[in-house]
């Protein structure tokens, strides 16, 4: 298996396809680069190269105890980047994934990037504070903690099961498949990678990353998201970048680049070739 060994020791998997115009995916919590499928095919049948990696922690990565925060999560995907010699790549992130790759921007720089997408990604802040009202509460993370610790396995099958796909909602018919892969790819992660992570992905302030980007952002965030709020994500998000275009979908689903994958993998091709 292709692995990079962080600075810290830590081995970090990827997969590599293709040739052309490199586009680099970062997953969400808890999952691995498998949750780019459908992205990743089609892309690489549309001439990219395409690179996902697993977080450390998650996957196939190294379960190291420590470093389950955003710096961390950004300098890995940088060394990913320099270890491949990427340039003029266009990145795209899924909900942590998407902070990921914020961070990564605003910590690491662009001279290696030409575009970014963020899918129902995490910015510009989760957890409610005085300058965030719109924000869940930080009882709302506390209760994911307590969850996962209690039993992670039945926490990662009611997840997908309903707010994740959008499976609770009236008249979702929910795929067994799309079910079982995601409690697949979470299982193979780290328990303590995974509660770490509800941290990093709830706390971490991307207000200064998302000022600093000036390649073109493609934002992507659905009304109906029920793990990241539009409300306190998309539109801030969006305003604070200085190229930023939002993407606003209707009835969409938390994890939509895997439910409505012909109609993302449509805008974000859009958006590159635009």
């Amino acid at each position: 298996m292709p692995t990079i060994k962080t600075k810290d020791g830590v081995e970090i998997y990827y997969k590599d396809w293709g040739g052309g115009q490199p586009m680099v995916f970062s997953h969400g919590w808890p999952l691995s680069a498998d949750d780019w499928d459908a992205q990743m095919l089609f892309f690489l049948d549309h001439g990219y190269r395409v690179i996902a990696h697993d977080r450390r922690g998650h996957g196939r990565s190294t379960q190291t105890g420590d470093g389950h925060d955003m710096d961390h999560y950004a300098d890995d995907l940088a060394a990913l980047t320099a270890h491949l010699d990427l340039k003029n790549a266009i990145h795209v992130g899924h909900s942590t994934g998407g902070g990921e790759v914020a961070h990564y921007l605003g910590r690491h720089g662009e001279s290696r990037v030409a575009k970014a997408a963020l899918i129902s990604a995490v910015p510009p802040l989760m957890v409610k504070t005085a300058a965030n009202p719109a924000g869940l509460p930080k009882e709302v993370f506390d209760g994911l903690q307590a969850q996962l610790a209690a039993n992670r396995s039945q926490f990662y099958r009611a997840l997908p099961e309903g707010p994740f796909y959008g499976y609770n909602r009236p008249g979702a018919k929910a795929s067994e498949a799309i079910i079982a892969n995601w409690w697949r790819q979470g299982m193979m992660g780290g328990a303590k990678a995974h509660y770490d992570g509800i941290v990093a992905f709830s706390q971490t302030d991307f207000t200064d990353d998302l000022k600093k980007i000036t390649v073109p952002v493609l934002v992507m965030h659905s009304e109906d998201d029920q793990i990241v709020p539009y409300v306190a994500a998309g539109p801030l998000s969006a305003k604070l970048l200085k190229n930023g275009t939002l993407k606003t979908y209707k009835g969409f689903p938390h994890g939509m680049p895997t439910t409505e994958a012909a109609t993302i993998n449509a805008d974000l091709l859009a958006f590159i070739k635009g």
